[in-house]
């Protein structure tokens, strides 16, 4: 029997709550872009440790934080770790083409700049 009391559950914006300028806001920070463009190309969960974003824990935490309450990913506890989704078919849903559209230009200007 498990004891579902324990469970630690994180609050995440239904399909209705998300909005287009809370999206935009989260995915306008390269380290939080960077996580989305990760997440976009795995399809997998992963635990947030799996990131190498060069900043402090604490900071790293709010950007997760800003991503999930956003909607653009959702978090659940798998032991101690936070795995993160990418909540794509909820954004395609809401902003058909926006997430393609956004990680192609994010492709496409690392290739600019790298070049």
């Amino acid at each position: 029997m498990t004891d579902t009391a324990n469970v630690r559950v994180l609050d995440h914006p239904e399909l209705g709550e998300i909005r287009l300028e809370s999206v935009l806001h989260a995915l306008s920070d390269p380290m939080r872009l960077s996580v989305v463009r990760e997440l976009a190309a795995s399809d997998v969960e992963q635990p947030c440790s799996a990131f190498a974003l060069p900043v402090t824990k604490s900071t790293c935490t709010h950007h997760f934080r800003v991503l999930r309450e956003s909607g653009v990913v959702r978090q659940a506890y798998q032991g101690t770790a936070k795995m993160n989704e990418l909540r794509r078919a909820d954004l395609e849903a809401l902003f058909p083409g926006l997430l393609d559209r956004i990680l192609a230009a994010a492709a496409a200007e690392e290739a600019r700049l790298s070049g």
